[in-house]
């Protein structure tokens, strides 16, 4: 291969890379606005077939489990079960800082994101108030999601939500315990659960817990190499000139 033939196959590279980053990152943010407005619909159409979403305690799987979450529990528990926004309500759901690795092959990306939610209902506005949610509230978590591409279009194959924390708007963060906790039992003996439930380890136990959130890209400077205790020596041996 030539010179000339190699420089343009790298670039065509680039701009494949640019261009796959650019779709994910515009399917995050759409998957964003759709539920923002209670249209689960919309939402289940952003998934892969065999899409799974990982919430709380359990897996919500395929269509039917998707459209379980964000149609039936979701929209019903906002909404009484009404698409689009409601006189009166907020459900505001941000996705803000992505980190985007998609895969030499270009069939597969995995993503980071963090999300961030204001919800709650006006006081005149609304002739019903939701059960369950304080009625001001925020809440933040990380996404650490899988996304594959399939006749050309990136789906979500996996989207991994780990809820960090939730507080009331009047009384903050520090003394708010999350309204929301982890299910026990899955679909159809719950309702409102999931397909299947994660190993006891695994649960997103949720405010005042921490959990730690993997991180699905390498360092952007020091790679797939970095080691903390690599690092420290390093920086030791800087400072002793040596």
């Amino acid at each position: 291969m030539s010179d000339t033939e190699s420089r343009l196959a790298a670039l065509e590279k680039s701009v494949h890379r640019l261009e796959d980053e650019a779709a994910i990152q515009r399917l995050q943010m759409a998957y964003g606005y759709y539920i923002d407005y209670n249209r689960p619909e919309e939402v289940a159409g952003l998934f892969a077939d065999d899409g799974v979403v990982v919430f709380l305690s359990g897996e919500y799987v395929g269509p039917e489990g998707v459209m379980r979450l964000y149609g039936t529990w979701f929209q019903n528990l906002f909404t009484r079960g009404r698409r689009g926004p409601v006189h009166g309500l907020l459900l505001d759901h941000f996705q803000l800082q992505p980190v985007i690795t998609v895969a030499e092959d270009r069939k597969t990306a995995k993503g980071r994101f963090r999300g961030m939610l204001a919800g709650g209902w006006h006081d005149e506005a609304m002739d019903w108030k939701p059960e369950g949610p304080p009625q001001q509230f925020w809440e933040a978590g990380i996404y650490e999601n899988d996304y594959v591409r399939e006749d050309g279009v990136w789906k979500i194959k996996r989207l991994n939500y780990l809820m960090q924390w939730q507080g009331d708007y009047e009384t903050g963060w520090a003394k708010t315990t999350a309204h929301l906790q982890p299910a026990t039992q899955t679909y159809p003996e719950n309702p409102l659960g999931p397909d299947r439930i994660l190993p006891e380890e695994e649960w997103r136990t949720t405010w005042p817990n921490r959990h730690p959130v993997e991180m699905s890209f390498a360092h952007p400077v020091l790679g797939e190499a970095f080691k903390v205790g690599h690092f420290t020596d390093m920086m030791v041996k800087d400072e002793y000139g040596n």
